[in-house]
């Protein structure tokens, strides 16, 4: 049950107050996101400690949970229209390189902070190990898994990137997949169905799933063998993927190191082959 469900299910148990709060988040739910306690009090005509005694009756541990499942819900709803109306509250017009670029800094730590390292090391020794690679990303995250199959193609040589518009191709691209394989799928809000289908088949055929999404309520998360959890956010009508791409750098880096030998022979002809055909510029 997400929160707004949430409300509605506990609302003819509340105070009048409440009732104020309640009525306000449901019906202004991109502004009530983003506002702290007491601004959320203020705009309602409550005190702050009726808004956090709210947050206590829906069963959050406090405020900051019920604000971060709001944003949560926003993220996954809005409308592109929307977003942008959502960070011109947030941000306006001044400033904006230093609030992105700030906030994607943020983002980064807090991934690296929450990112499960044994989840990440045994993903890089799938993946190594693996008999086929399978890269799906669909709508923004589609660059990040290009980002992904194009090392991972210098790599090895049983590398697929899926990439469709139909449901009846992409069944058709992953039809072989068994549990020898792994499927590396990439999504944040708002969540792709393509990949959402794609792990639930390779979860069926057994492969091992590593999922690279913004947390455990991600709905790639269930399917997952492996999850990779990557701070997002919505910069208007733009998602930051910054945070996701310095995990995707990493795990990267992380296979090249469990198959170095073989990487190095790799390079080692793939920089003959670049020098012969002139593939880079020299002085």
């Amino acid at each position: 049950m997400d929160i707004l469900s949430a409300i509605e299910a506990h609302f003819p148990n509340f105070s009048k107050g409440q009732k104020k709060i309640a009525n306000f988040i449901i019906a202004h739910t991109d502004k009530a996101a983003f506002m702290t306690a007491a601004r959320l009090g203020s705009a309602v005509g409550v005190s702050e400690s009726t808004v956090v005694r709210f947050a206590y009756g829906l069963g959050y541990s406090g405020y900051p949970e019920l604000s971060a499942a709001l944003r949560q819900v926003i993220r996954t709803q809005l409308t592109s229209v929307q977003r942008m109306e959502v960070t011109r509250d947030r941000i306006g017009s001044g400033n904006i390189l230093d609030e992105v670029l700030s906030g994607d800094m943020e983002k980064i730590k807090r991934t690296l902070e929450e990112t499960s390292h044994e989840d990440f090391e045994n993903a890089a020794a799938a993946i190594a190990d693996a008999r086929k690679i399978y890269v799906i990303g669909d709508r923004s995250a589609s660059a990040l898994a290009r980002f992904a199959h194009y090392y991972l193609n210098l790599m090895f040589e049983n590398v697929k990137l899926v990439t469709t518009t139909s449901s009846s191709e992409l069944f058709e691209q992953i039809m072989r997949i068994g549990s020898e394989d792994v499927v590396i799928g990439i999504s944040f809000p708002r969540y792709s169905n393509m990949t959402i289908q794609a792990f639930s088949f390779a979860a069926r055929s057994g492969a091992k799933i590593v999922a690279v999404t913004d947390g455990p309520n991600s709905p790639l998360a269930k399917d997952a063998t492996y999850l990779l959890s990557a701070r997002s956010d919505m910069n208007s009508f733009v998602d930051s993927l910054v945070a996701p791409l310095s995990l995707l750098n990493a795990l990267l880096v992380q296979v090249g190191m469990l198959k170095q030998d073989d990487v190095v022979s790799t390079f080692q002809r793939l920089e003959d082959i670049w020098d012969e055909y002139h593939v880079y510029q020299k002085k």
